[in-house]
């Protein structure tokens, strides 16, 4: 049997079928493909079949209806966000009252660091990852300044050991079982954007709680990609994006989680907008504030319903599917794939070990953006370059396939 013959072998038996029909598959550059292998779903994942129509009917709604479509639409629009809850909450293992879809992922990262970030005496540090992704860094620098700290001394950046591309788990504990008097925000991601390893999050948000800090984590190749239990790992907020492994479209509204711990404490600090208002008082137009004791309280403005819709439409699917049955069929492409790459003798630089990667193999190369190039144009595989030497491959279960993953590696071998 050709390698072409079992990859098609194993799309007919997996366990879980294939839902790429569901999805707007972009037409393979070049012409040797009708359909590309897209293996660029974490940096923007594909259209879903379903939004298009999800999007009419709230422009219907507005057409028909104005102003009173916030009460009288299909879905009234002064609630909308309260749509999202619970598969929200489900797919990062939250309780309903711990969520909310807002803004964009920096934006909650801010508004989580406002709250959750008060340095105090000899407890200033910013724990983070050497390779975090560069927002983070910003964010977290800025901060420190907001606080009137020296970022180079208040942010700590934590690196792999010398000659490795990995953060060792044992190694985060350990700085913080030595130096967690100091920190006061311990904040990582959970699946690193740029190598795809899976922190090992309940160690971590253990550890760092054990030391006095506060855990966040930044999710957004976390979210829709591994399964998450947010809640039982006592995680105190995460903030995630929702247009890569999410599919809700480009700059699409983000998500949040705060730990009710936090949403039933009034004195926790916050920076408040009209929507974080209790509902039943909101529309009094009262100067005191009513927060409600849910994440709803960190909210600012008024749902963006023709930005929230695709976001709803991507969360059906994956309460449909459920993220143990994706987490399976994402360690099945992903150690296929990676398999079928080892005559190519290219570098991974993503762990060997399927539980502590996510979907995603990102290989070291000369020339990422030339190898990119080529990899769409002769070959119909869309994948993305990290300059100056890393491709990243993600084998996205809800749509990739294993004979996606067979073109892939046969370009990869050709091309290297």
């Amino acid at each position: 049997m050709s390698s072409e013959d079992e990859a098609r072998r194993l799309d007919e038996s997996d366990p879980l079928p294939t839902l790429r029909g569901e999805f707007l598959v972009p037409p393979a550059p070049g012409g040797a493909h009708a359909e590309a292998a897209y293996f660029a779903g974490n940096s923007l994942g594909l259209q879903p079949r379903s939004v298009a129509a999800r999007l009419r009917e709230e422009l219907d709604d507005w057409a028909r209806l104005a102003v009173e479509a916030h009460t009288q639409g299909r879905r009234p629009w002064v609630g909308y966000h309260e749509l999202l809850r619970e598969p929200a909450a489900r797919l990062v293992g939250a309780r309903p009252h711990e969520v909310v879809a807002m803004n964009s992922l920096t934006v909650n990262l801010h508004l989580m660091m406002a709250s959750f970030y008060r340095p105090a005496g000899a407890r200033t540090r910013i724990v983070i990852e050497d390779s975090a992704f560069p927002s983070d860094s910003y964010a977290v620098a800025s901060q420190a300044v907001h606080h009137g700290l020296d970022p180079a001394a208040a942010v700590v950046r934590l690196k792999p050991r010398d000659g490795e591309d990995n953060l060792r788990t044992e190694d985060v504990l350990a700085y913080l079982e030595r130096e967690g008097d100091a920190v006061a925000l311990v904040m990582l991601g959970g699946v690193n954007y740029l190598t795809g390893q899976l922190m090992d999050m309940p160690a971590i948000t253990k550890a760092g709680r054990a030391a006095g800090a506060v855990v966040g984590w930044d999710l957004a190749h976390a979210a829709g990609n591994v399964p998450l239990r947010l809640h039982d790992w006592d995680v105190d907020f995460a903030a995630w994006c929702t247009y890569k492994y999410l599919n809700s479209g480009p700059g699409a509204v983000a998500g949040c989680f705060v730990h009710e711990r936090h949403v039933r404490d009034a004195a926790v600090p916050r920076l408040s907008g009209w929507w974080g208002t209790e509902p039943s008082v909101r529309f009094r137009m009262d100067p005191d504030i009513a927060p409600p004791a849910s994440a709803d309280a960190w909210q600012l403005s008024n749902p963006p319903i023709m930005a929230l819709a695709p976001v709803l439409a991507s969360l059906e699917i994956f309460d449909r599917v459920g993220m143990d049955a994706l987490r399976g069929k994402s360690e099945r492409l992903t150690g296929y794939l990676a398999s079928r790459l080892a005559p190519a003798a290219a570098e991974v630089i993503t762990p060997s070990d399927p539980a502590a990667r996510g979907a995603q193999l990102s290989l070291r190369v000369r020339d990422a953006g030339g190898l990119v190039r080529r990899l769409a144009e002769a070959h119909g595989v869309v994948a993305d370059a990290r300059e100056p030497d890393v491709i990243r491959l993600a084998p996205v279960p809800l749509y990739c396939t294993f004979h996606d993953c067979h073109r892939a590696a046969e370009a990869l071998v050709d091309l290297l």
